[in-house]
């Protein structure tokens, strides 16, 4: 994730959410929200958030395949790549 350096206190966000919001659709990153001094909140553009749960969804594909491979099930090359093609087709990024 390298180096959180949008830590910020719930109160600016009360008082600046509009600039924040502006922030965070300019950038994929993320804004820590603290309270008393502890984290309690992230707060992520809706674009990094897409590219997050499509890359989860290649995660647990690629999980789902191993599992395949060890049960001694699966489908033809051909037919993966196809499949991955298809995934990297809709990639937000």
């Amino acid at each position: 994730m390298g180096k959180l350096s949008n830590i910020i206190p719930v109160s600016d966000l009360r008082q600046d959410a509009a600039k924040l919001l502006k922030q965070l659709k300019k950038n994929d990153e993320p804004l820590i929200i603290t309270q008393r001094g502890r984290a309690t909140a992230v707060i992520i553009g809706v674009e990094a958030y897409e590219k997050l749960e499509h890359e989860k969804e290649i995660l647990r594909l690629l999980a789902k395949g191993d599992r395949e491979i060890e049960a001694g099930e699966g489908y033809d090359l051909d037919s993966v790549l196809a499949e991955a093609d298809s995934l990297l087709a809709r990639d937000p990024s």
